[in-house]
């Protein structure tokens, strides 16, 4: 910051200047600049240590810059490195001597340090709103599809029967576990760096607890060298990012699998979908590939940041000013997969009867067949070995156990008897497992019932969080 200074005689090189300079990224964070300025601002005036008049003079005129940025009226400018620089400039400009005194007792590291914790409250708990919708619109689908049977999956090959209500949950529970884990994030973030200065405090009596609670902030940061050195709130939010990213490219994978023409389990609507340049039949699953691709973006995102971070010692370096792209670039790749695989979830079509043909096909109800001998009294492992055989004739034989005779039933073991049908059909296979968190209807009515709560306590939260009314 060569021009408030008068430690440098020479001016800065254009070279540096670009390179140094963080405007073009970090001018997004230009309200929540002056969020905290008007909370320091009234600290200093507080605590007496400039006048309240010269306190009211800097908030208005700060209030005064936010209206003209937000109406377009203010270019910012590379000279002035930083959005931080560039708003006490104009700040300065507009009321000369009396807009320098916004710096007493502050430094720009605390300065970007408050300014990220607010831009992260106030993006996060958007994040977490679209994981709302888009919990709401998988337990909306599932609501409807309670008895639309299709086949689990292990090793990608067809294991047990479901129901597509259940499957689809699974992924629910996926994304409710990352709304908390964002909610876990920013609780350890919610405590305010304003005050520290630039690793070691001031010697101003700064009322560290009113410029945090003036903020929202539920206290102040402890430690004056790791409050301006932490960004581990950042790093543990991008790795939640990641697991959102995760689970939506898992979410995509199964789609674009499911869609293709050998399943055909699911379709996804046209306005989700792109042709071919050459292929007039081709009906692709760009937005779902889009999203699996972009999940490799926030994973590097996650690692720049995390190999910024290792090496650099106590207190500020330079080197940190490197955590807002990566951030600010993971969160808007999440943000926009969300958006766009809501909108693409939301519009598919469930194939009820390709998933029922394709339920009744490899054998998934063989565990039934296992079990139903079990319960006449034959051991498990027994019974096993059993199926197994049968499973084996029905390949040779080109049949299925639904079509296998009584006397091809009795022929492998006298304890079949004609309940056998019905203990096999893929509707019994499905429905009769009960137990909590399985496939049957009423564990997944209990399962829906559930999210449908979470969704409702959890949109409150949403709904009802702002930032500190600071700036009314």
């Amino acid at each position: 910051m060569q021009f408030f200074s008068g430690r440098f005689k020479e001016k800065a090189s254009h070279l540096i200047l670009d390179f140094h300079s963080s405007i073009s990224f970090d001018k997004r964070l230009y309200k929540y600049d002056i969020m905290g300025s008007i909370a320091h601002v009234r600290g200093l005036g507080k605590q007496g240590i400039i006048s309240l008049e010269d306190s009211q003079l800097i908030e208005r005129t700060l209030k005064d810059i936010l209206r003209d940025i937000e109406a377009g009226k203010i270019e910012f400018s590379i000279e002035y490195e930083d959005i931080h620089m560039n708003i006490e400039k104009i700040l300065i400009d507009r009321i000369g001597d009396v807009g320098k005194k916004l710096h007493t007792g502050r430094s720009r590291n605390d300065q970007v340090a408050v300014d990220m914790k607010l831009f992260t409250k106030d993006e996060v708990v958007k994040i977490q709103a679209l994981l709302l919708d888009l919990l709401e619109v998988i337990n909306s689908m599932a609501k409807e599809n309670l008895s639309t049977y299709m086949p689990g999956f292990t090793h990608l090959q067809k294991a047990q029967p479901v129901s597509f209500a259940h499957y689809i949950l699974a992924y629910a529970e996926m994304f409710r576990r990352d709304y908390i884990r964002l909610s876990n994030a920013i609780s350890l973030a919610d405590t305010s760096p304003l005050g520290s200065a630039a690793l070691a405090g001031t010697t101003y009596p700064l009322d560290r607890q009113f410029t945090a609670s003036q903020l929202g902030f539920s206290a102040p940061t402890w430690n004056s060298m790791d409050s301006v050195s932490d960004r581990d709130y950042l790093i543990e939010i991008i790795n939640a990012f990641s697991l959102i990213m995760v689970h939506l490219s898992r979410f995509c994978e199964e789609i674009i699998i499911f869609s293709s023409n050998d399943y055909g389990y699911i379709e996804l609507s046209d306005s989700f979908s792109t042709g071919s340049s050459i292929m007039p039949q081709k009906k692709n699953p760009d937005a779902a590939e889009l999203i699996r691709g972009k999940s490799g973006r926030v994973f590097g995102d996650l690692m720049a940041l995390l190999t910024t971070m290792k090496g650099i010692p106590l207190a500020y370096n330079k080197d940190m000013q490197e955590d807002k792209e990566n951030f600010f670039d993971a969160l808007d790749t999440v943000k926009a997969c969300l958006n766009v695989f809501i909108g693409m979830f939301h519009t598919l079509t469930v194939k009820k009867e390709n998933m029922l043909l394709a339920a009744s096909q490899g054998f998934i109800n063989a565990t039934d067949v296992a079990d139903f001998l079990t319960e006449k009294g034959m051991s498990f492992r027994d019974a096993y070995k059993i199926v197994g055989s049968m499973v084996a004739y029905c390949i040779d034989n080109n049949t299925t156990f639904e079509n296998l005779t009584f006397e091809n039933y009795k022929n492998f073991s006298e304890l079949f008897d004609n309940d056998i049908y019905e203990a096999i059909s893929i509707k019994n296979c499905v429905e009769k497992r009960t137990t909590l968190g399985g496939p049957g209807e009423e564990s997944v009515l209990a399962h829906i019932e559930f999210l449908d709560k979470f969704i409702l306590d959890s949109e409150k939260h949403v709904n009802e969080f702002k930032l500190n009314n600071i700036l009314d």
